[in-house]
C-alpha cells in the first residue's frame, strides 16, 4: 500500500507539472517537468519553513524510493524497449561501426579521462582516491538512452547522425555497467577474483548473453503475434517480453537493458517486414509511446526533486561545475580519438564531432549507479557532482542540441 501511495502522489505531481509545462513553459515535456520540479525544490529549500513539514514530506517520499532498483530494475527496461521498437534496424546496421566503437572503446577512454582529470586537477571540495575518481568516470561516461531518445525526438538531427547518437546510447550501458561493477569491487577491496580473464568473461556474459536472450525473446514474440494478429494480445505479449524477460535476464545473470534493446529491435522491425494489421501496429506504437512519455515524466520528476535529499548541495558548486567541464572534455577526447585513428565508412567532419560530443546526454542511469555505491566517505561527493553533470546535460545540452545542429548543418 505504501508503494501505491507513493506512486500515486508522484503521478499526480508529474501530471500537474506536465500540464504547466505544456500550458506555459512549452519546453520538451520531460525537460519541462524536471525544470518545474527543480524550481519547486529550490522554493521548498528556501521557503520551506512557511509551509510546515511539506519539504520534509516530499524529501521522505523521494528517499523512500530505491532509485537504483526502480530505474535499473523496472523503468529502464520499459523505456529501452519503447525506444528500440521504433528504430529501423537497417539504419542501425549501416552505422554499426561507429555505434559499436562509441559504445565500447569510447566508454573506456572516457572513464579513464574523467577519472584522471578529476584526480589531478586541484579542486576545493574534491579529495577522493584515484580508484573512486575512476568509479565516477565509469558511471558518468555512458550516454543515457532515456535522456537521449527523449531529446532527439524534436532535435531536428540528420538521420545518419541521429542513428549514431541513439544507437550508441542504447548499447553503451553493457560496457559501462561491467566497468562500474569491476571498479567498484576493486574500490571496496574485493578485487582478488577479478583477473583479466574474469573481467572478459563478465563482459561476454553480460553483453553477449543480453544479445542472445533479446534476439530469442524478440523472435518468439514476433512469431506469436504474427499467428494471431490481435492488438490486445499483441500488446500483452510485448509487456510479457519486458517484464518476464527482465526476470529471465536476472536469473541468467545477463544484461537486462541489452536484452530489452535487442528484443525491441526484433519486434519493431518484424512489424515492418511481415504482415501485421494497421490496427495492431497503431495500438502497439501508441501504447509504447504513451508508456515512454509517462515513465520519462516520472523519472525526470525524480531528478528534479532529488535536490531535496542531497545534503549541503550548495557546497559542491565549484567541483560540480568543474566536473561538467571535465566530462565534456573527456567526451570530446573519447569521440575524437576513435574518429581519428579508426577508419569509418563515413569521414567525420568537425561539426559532426561537435554534435556527437554535445549530444551525449547524461541522465537517470548515472544517478542510479552513483546511488548504488555503498555508504562511505566519498559517496556524498560522487552523488553531488553526478547530479550537477546530469542537470547541466539535460537542461543546457538537451535544450540547445537542436539549435546547434540547425546552425552547424544548415537545417531549414
Amino acid at each position: 500500500m505504501e508503494l501505491y501511495y507513493s506512486l500515486s502522489v508522484m503521478i499526480v505531481i508529474a501530471s500537474i507539472f506536465a500540464y504547466c509545462n505544456v500550458r506555459f513553459l512549452k519546453l520538451p515535456s520531460t525537460i519541462g517537468v524536471m525544470v518545474i520540479a527543480m524550481v519547486a525544490s529550490l522554493a521548498l529549500v528556501f521557503f520551506g519553513d512557511s509551509v510546515p513539514k511539506l519539504s520534509s514530506r516530499i524529501a521522505t517520499l523521494i528517499a523512500g524510493f530505491n532509485l537504483t532498483e526502480v530505474l535499473m530494475g523496472a523503468m529502464l527496461n520499459f523505456m529501452l524497449f519503447a525506444g528500440a521498437i521504433h528504430i529501423n534496424l537497417r539504419d542501425l546496421t549501416e552505422q554499426r561501426t561507429p555505434i559499436v566503437t562509441f559504445s565500447t572503446v569510447s566508454v573506456i577512454i572516457s572513464t579513464f579521462a574523467v577519472g584522471t582529470l578529476l584526480y589531478f586537477l586541484p579542486m576545493k571540495g574534491i579529495d577522493i582516491p584515484y580508484i573512486y575518481c575512476l568509479l565516477f568516470g565509469a558511471l558518468i561516461s555512458p550516454t543515457d538512452p532515456v535522456a537521449v531518445l527523449s531529446v532527439l525526438k524534436g532535435a531536428n538531427v540528420r538521420k545518419a547522425l541521429e542513428t549514431k547518437i541513439a544507437g550508441e546510447s542504447l548499447f553503451n550501458d553493457g560496457m559501462a555497467v561491467v566497468m562500474f561493477a569491476v571498479i567498484l569491487q576493486i574500490a571496496q577491496e574485493n578485487s582478488t577474483e577479478f583477473t583479466l580473464l574474469n573481467i572478459m568473461w563478465l563482459f561476454v556474459r553480460e553483453a553477449g548473453g543480453g544479445f542472445l536472450l533479446g534476439i530469442v525473446l524478440g523472435i518468439i514474440a514476433s512469431k506469436a503475434m504474427q499467428k494471431i494478429n490481435d492488438y490486445k494480445v499483441s500488446v500483452l505479449i510485448t509487456l510479457s517480453v519486458v517484464m518476464g524477460g527482465y526476470l529471465v535476464a536476472q536469473w541468467l545473470k545477463v544484461s537486462g537493458p541489452l536484452t530489452m534493446v535487442f528484443a525491441g529491435l526484433i519486434i519493431g522491425n518484424f512489424r515492418k517486414r511481415w504482415a501485421m494489421s494497421v490496427v495492431t501496429k497503431d495500438y502497439l506504437d501508441k501504447f509504447w509511446e504513451l508508456n515512454d512519455e509517462i515513465l520519462n515524466a516520472i523519472l525526470f520528476l525524480f531528478i528534479g526533486f532529488y535536490l531535496l535529499i542531497i545534503p549541503d548541495l550548495n557546497t559542491y558548486w565549484i567541483p560540480g561545475l568543474a566536473s561538467v567541464l571535465i566530462v565534456l572534455l573527456s567526451r570530446f577526447i573519447s569521440i575524437w580519438l576513435p574518429a581519428k585513428f579508426i577508419t569509418f565508412k563515413e569521414k567525420f567532419s568537425k561539426d559532426t564531432l561537435k554534435i556527437l560530443v554535445w549530444g551525449g546526454l547524461r541522465g537517470g542511469v548515472s544517478i542510479a549507479l552513483a546511488l548504488s555505491i555503498d555508504e562511505g566517505p566519498y559517496k556524498k561527493t560522487i552523488v553531488a557532482i553526478t547530479y550537477f553533470v546530469v542537470v547541466f546535460s539535460i537542461i543546457v545540452q538537451g535544450l540547445s542540441i537542436g539549435k546547434i545542429t540547425k546552425k552547424m548543418l544548415g537545417k531549414q
